[in-house]
């Protein structure tokens, strides 16, 4: 569809939203390592087949956005880069033949750009896409900017009692924890979890995913603080790792049995004490090296004690149904450390790579 029949023809007219994008516009850009800025671009053009255009809302930053800012060597991209690579938006324009989607709905979403259309894609396993090219954020322009024009697919629209600030968390936060923990881990009520980081952003929302379930949650904090805000969304259990070693606090918590799921996303300084804080037969989910990507193991103890080791990465677009669904029901909410505007990213991605803060740091684009 041309853009001058999409301007014209009468019929689309109730699709194009009094506030359709304004030239230019702003948005944040990666201009070198440790260096973004506030620029002006061009607004996207009015969207295509299958495309809607989001007026973005709310951007919550994660540790793919410090390792975009670090400059990560394993990044395949171009510079100036947008960031941002999980966000909601809302609904301002529709191309033709989407159905499902209305002008003014909240969306979430999701953060690669799948195909849609090979094996995995078909079946619902969008992250394993055999022609993905790439993240929103880190190896495609992300969504710190005032619009966008998105695949109609990639969106998820927020059910009531969601709002733009929740459905932002959807995409990386919650849906990355509902996929490693029922997708991979089996999570099941009645079962005993160990959470690492319970203050990160992930971390605050596996222990409420698995509190809402009926789990006994086991979580690690860094600091006295933290202690008290981990036990106050449902742990029963906080470990100071600056003060214990968690895997022996963990085996006297469980009488020397250890838990039946570790919520791994720390990588290497906490590896070896993950696979003793396991009991025989134990699953460990992992999705994260924000401390090395490296550790020994010790192969004989994986054997022996029939550890089962998965991998996560992402989740499934389905995923972002199910987080929200969770939130709309009351049984989890979002934390948040910070709320920030454009201007305050610097601070957002020092505070972020610092550790210092207990749950997410949003951007807000109001």
């Amino acid at each position: 569809m041309s853009a001058l029949f999409w301007r014209e023809n009468p019929s689309r007219r109730s699709a194009i939203s009094s506030s359709y994008p304004p030239v230019p516009m702003r948005a944040l850009q990666l201009v070198s390592d440790r260096r973004i800025e506030a620029r002006d671009i061009a607004p996207p053009p009015p969207p295509g087949v299958g495309e809607v255009t989001l007026r973005i809302r709310a951007v919550a930053l994660n540790h793919i956005d410090v390792w975009g800012w670090r400059g990560m060597a394993f990044a395949k991209r171009k510079l100036p880069l947008t960031i941002g690579a999980e966000a909601s938006g809302t609904v301002t324009a529709l191309g033709d033949g989407v159905t499902g989607l209305n002008v003014g709905d909240t969306v979430a979403i999701y953060g690669a750009r799948t195909c849609g259309h090979c094996r995995a894609c078909r079946e619902g396993r969008d992250n394993l896409c055999e022609n993905v090219e790439g993240v929103h954020g880190f190896h495609l322009d992300g969504f710190a900017r005032e619009f966008a024009n998105m695949t109609a697919r990639l969106l998820v629209r927020a059910p009531d009692g969601v709002d733009a600030t929740a459905a932002a968390l959807a995409p990386v936060t919650f849906g990355t924890v509902e996929h490693m923990l029922f997708d991979n881990a089996r999570l099941e009520p009645g079962e005993t979890i160990l959470v690492h980081a319970g203050g990160s952003g992930i971390g605050t929302a596996a222990i409420q995913v698995a509190k809402s379930i009926g789990c006994t949650v086991i979580t690690t904090v860094g600091s006295a603080d933290k202690v008290a805000k981990a036990a106050a969304l449902g742990a029963d259990h906080v470990i100071n790792y600056r003060e214990d070693r968690f895997e022996g606090m963990v085996r006297r918590l469980t009488g020397k049995k250890g838990v039946d799921v570790v919520f791994e996303h720390v990588g290497a300084d906490t590896w070896a004490g993950s696979m003793l804080s396991m009991k025989k037969g134990g699953r460990l989910v992992t999705c994260g090296s924000t401390s090395g990507v490296s550790a020994p193991m010790n192969l004989m103890q994986l054997f022996q004690q029939q550890l089962r080791i998965i991998g996560s990465f992402g989740c499934r677009i389905d995923n972002l149904r199910g987080a929200m669904a969770r939130m709309a029901s009351g049984a989890v909410h979002p934390v948040i450390d910070t709320v920030a505007g454009l201007d305050g990213i610097d601070a957002a991605l020092a505070r972020l790579e610092s550790r210092d803060v207990f749950g997410k740091i949003v951007l807000t684009l109001d």
